[in-house]
């Protein structure tokens, strides 16, 4: 029995997080477990589709937008298993034996079982371990982990359950509500995710921007009302 996967990762002006998020790739290759990456471009103006080729990855060029960007390339993925991955991430350099393992157990249990990574900030400091913490709550309590966190799902579950929705904004919220949580495994591996965006807006007025967010889309907002209102500040 084999495991083969396809890494998705979505870009926008990506350039200076891709090489690191790519480096760790280079394990799963080595071991037989990654058959391709897929870099899925928004509009990108700067070398982030240069990057990508000369890395060796398959490249594709679409509109902005993370839930089409994702949905056009798992249809482009030929392996059985898919790992969504944001651009800004960098998994633990033994990532590819826990996505093994639980490949190899789910399709000799014939089980339909998805997988995320913890979460993890690149910064050292109090403010990045409270809001880590803060994320360890909320995957624990409500199963809930967001993008930064990566996908590991079989392309039939991804399938039954509509994949990703073109939307553009919450795209990673919907799919996993579509994801029953009894079919959710969190990984005791580490998805380490550039903390820059809470050290420019700050973490307090970052996270609760987040949580206000989510909170709108769940009492019914649109993903385009959100998204507007979310890109322009």
């Amino acid at each position: 029995m084999t495991a083969s996967l396809s890494i998705i990762i979505p870009t926008l002006n990506s350039e200076d997080y891709l090489p690191k998020t790519l480096f760790p790739l280079v394990h799963g290759v080595l071991d037989g477990l990654v058959s391709e990456v897929i870099i899925v471009d928004g509009g990108s103006t700067d070398s982030t589709i240069k990057i990508g080729k000369e890395a060796g990855c398959l490249t594709f060029e679409t509109s902005k937008g993370r839930g089409n960007q994702l949905s056009i390339a798992a249809n482009h993925a030929k392996s059985p298993w898919l790992l969504f991955l944001h651009s800004d991430t960098v998994l633990q350099d033994n990532w590819y034996h826990y996505v093994r393992k639980h490949i190899l157990a789910c399709e000799k249990n014939q089980h339909r079982r998805a997988g995320f990574f913890k979460f993890k900030l690149d910064k050292r400091g109090f403010k990045p371990r409270v809001l880590e913490y803060l994320v360890y709550l909320r995957c624990m309590l409500f199963k809930l982990p967001y993008g930064d966190q990566g996908l590991l799902i079989s392309k039939k579950h991804y399938d039954a359950i509509g994949g990703y929705p073109n939307i553009q904004l919450m795209e990673d919220v919907e799919i996993i509500r579509n994801i029953k949580n009894a079919d959710l495994v969190e990984f005791d591996c580490y998805a380490v995710t550039s903390a820059e965006r809470y050290e420019h807006s700050g973490y307090i007025k970052r996270s609760l921007r987040n949580l206000s967010y989510l909170l709108r889309y769940f009492l019914g907002a649109s993903d385009q009302a959100l998204a507007k209102s979310y890109y322009r500040k």
